[in-house]
């Protein structure tokens, strides 16, 4: 990890570990609620109901109060979300966020990425819905002050109540706090700025359009400036590493391929590539769709790899209207495919399906056991799911948190086993079920768009 990113360390009690929706809502409020200087969020999209509204309700309230007590710098707000997702409807991310640009236009930025490979006659094509497949800003992180909470939920109602994904909170922190803020920071610097009356224009210092200019171009420029903040936190390793207690660092992983940074892609295959025998990895993707490289290295490892993914029921697409309804049969195929092949590696390789009756799966992330150690030293928390759109495609950020500390060893063991108890291992028998059948239509339109699952 050293090669590749940034290392802070950080106290053993500033991770906080959350397994439910509902406390990853309240402490996102509590701390939008307690913000002094900054509120930074960075989402696919923020819905539009009654739990969203709520939210920004309580951004409104905080800027105000900051105003009215005229603090120096007051509250500054930033909010990062993709353009075609938080543009999807009448009723949007976008028009959900315009009073707070309406009356505090000075202390509010609102910046929706768009892809530049979303353009011409795909984008003129391509209905609502089905241009997010192409590629988009994936980053999840809710910051505010020195607090930051890496997660893989978006900022909507199903990710509040009963959509299960993880949540860790690293408390008190400004050097990671400064990063992820200069990482939201340089991705709305080349994205779209939304205004208070929901138009949008680019920056009047970086003057390339993600789908009007020169698609060279704007990569180009968009890469010196993403690569700006990778550079400029080069030098942050081994940040107060003395000490005799017990550390506990953080390692911020940005994966932007179409910019070429790939630090995830590079640790985690690392990560993969080296597991020691007798040691043991959990993993866990509500999308599960494996990069080939992934899956060779975990073939080949000597380690016990425990796989857990959405059963078809958990898989948020289920029983969509039209083509999305095939998409959790589309995962079943692969996960068979994936399963074929670990056959011959049955005795430490498994697969575990999640279900529990109206929730869906979104938890992503994994947990490394060393030999012989009955609880995690690391795990990997963030937006990636492993799969081919996490490693080529869109703007994924986690963090592997790497700790010596036991108490937070425990925490995070415990985690996993809150996860992995609705779990059902995978058999040969599962894909013989009736409702497991994939269509042939399914079949045959998953081996063209898998690079896009």
């Amino acid at each position: 990890m050293c090669n590749h990113a940034a290392i802070f360390r950080v106290a053993n009690d500033a991770i906080s570990v959350m397994t439910e929706p509902a406390y990853f809502f309240e402490t996102l409020k509590d701390n939008i609620k307690s913000a002094n200087r900054r509120i930074v969020l960075a989402s696919l999209y923020l819905g539009t109901g009654p739990l969203e509204k709520e939210l920004v309700e309580l951004i409104y309230n905080s800027i105000q109060a900051s105003k009215k007590a005229n603090e120096p710098s007051g509250l500054q707000v930033e909010i990062l979300l993709e353009y075609t997702r938080g543009s999807r409807g009448k009723v949007n991310s976008r028009t959900m966020l315009l009073p707070l640009l309406q009356e505090f236009s000075d202390s509010v930025r609102v910046s929706l990425y768009h892809s530049p490979e979303l353009r011409g006659l795909i984008k003129r094509l391509l209905p609502e819905r089905f241009n997010e497949t192409v590629a988009l800003t994936h980053l999840k992180v809710y910051l505010t002050d020195d607090t930051v909470i890496m997660s893989g939920a978006n900022l909507s109602n199903d990710y509040f109540t009963n959509r299960q994904d993880r949540y860790i909170e690293i408390k008190n922190s400004p050097e990671v706090a400064d990063f992820f803020h200069e990482l939201v920071s340089s991705v709305s610097d080349i994205s779209l700025q939304l205004h208070k009356d929901d138009t949008t224009h680019m920056l009047k210092d970086f003057a390339f359009h993600p789908s009007e200019s020169n698609k060279t171009e704007f990569i180009t420029k968009a890469t010196e400036r993403l690569k700006t903040l990778v550079h400029s936190c080069s030098g942050k390793k081994a940040i107060r590493f003395l000490g005799d207690k017990p550390g506990t660092w953080v390692v911020p992983l940005l994966q932007m391929y179409p910019y070429s940074i790939r630090q995830d892609e590079y640790v985690t295959s690392e990560l993969l590539g080296s597991l020691p025998e007798d040691s043991k990895l959990l993993l866990a993707s509500g999308y599960f769709n494996l990069t080939k490289k992934y899956i060779d290295l975990l073939l080949h490892s000597a380690a016990s790899c425990h796989i857990l993914t959405a059963h078809p029921t958990a898989n948020g697409f289920y029983m969509a209207k039209g083509i999305a309804g095939g998409i959790p049969d589309a995962y079943t195929q692969i996960a068979r495919e994936f399963f074929r092949r670990t056959l011959t590696h049955h005795h430490r390789i498994t697969i575990w399906e999640y279900a529990r009756q109206h929730w869906t799966f979104h938890v992503k992330g994994l947990w490394y056991y060393p030999p012989n150690h009955a609880l995690p030293c690391l795990t990997l928390i963030g937006s990636p799911n492993f799969g081919y759109r996490s490693v080529y495609r869109d703007l994924e950020a986690q963090v592997a948190i790497v700790t010596e500390d036991k108490d937070l060893q425990a925490r995070l063991h415990e985690e996993q086993k809150c996860f992995y108890a609705r779990g059902c291992r995978v058999t040969y028998r599962t894909f013989e079920h009736a409702e497991r059948r994939v269509p042939v239509w399914v079949y045959v339109v998953t081996k063209f768009i898998k690079k896009f699952l």
